[in-house]
């Protein structure tokens, strides 16, 4: 089985619509479903992410106008294999700290990493977004997995990127990072 997963498409604030190798990149595939990890901004996106297989999403802080609605976590379990996901940026006083921080100090993976890890010790994957930096990094049995953006980097040395999440039936898990610039990472 695969997973589609995408996060921080922020149309329209951001960019006008979604990114034209999104959906043929998740067709191609053949995804079973979608993960959006918030920052959706506007419906159409999830509705055209639906065209393509069932899309279950969080709301991420930029959502809360047309997107108020979605949960900011979903439990949910693939198979045998648990997954959590969320948007990452906290209560807003994480968030605000965050950015103070990140403004002071630059970007910091472990902050987000330590947090994700400390609130969700039991998923065997845990997806988020919020960051815009992909990541698909193994901590003890747990698989950290942030698509990154595929309208917006916070850093010009970033590709703009979605993401891919294998699961076997044996229980094996294996992210993949896909720039859109290039193709696969």
């Amino acid at each position: 089985m695969k997973l589609g997963i995408i996060s921080d498409t922020h149309i329209p604030d951001r960019a006008r619509r979604l990114h034209p190798k999104v959906l043929p990149l998740f067709r191609e595939a053949g995804v079973s479903a979608i993960l959006h990890a918030g920052d959706v901004s506007s419906p159409g996106v999830l509705k055209q992410l639906g065209e393509v297989a069932p899309v279950v999403a969080v709301r991420g802080n930029r959502d809360w106008v047309l997107m108020r609605r979605l949960p900011l976590i979903q439990q949910l379990t693939f198979g045998s294999i648990s997954i959590v996901l969320t948007h990452g940026h906290g209560r807003w006083q994480e968030y605000l700290l965050d950015k103070a921080d990140y403004l002071l100090n630059g970007y910091h993976q472990e902050r987000f990493q330590n947090r994700l890890l400390a609130a969700f010790p039991a998923p065997r994957v845990i997806v988020f977004g919020h960051t815009h930096r992909p990541l698909n990094l193994w901590v003890g049995e747990q698989l950290l997995f942030n698509p990154g953006s595929p309208h917006f980097s916070d850093h010009n040395s970033l590709a703009l990127s979605i993401g891919l999440i294998h699961l076997s039936a044996e229980g094996e898990v294996k992210g993949e990072v896909i720039r859109l610039d290039t193709g696969r990472d």
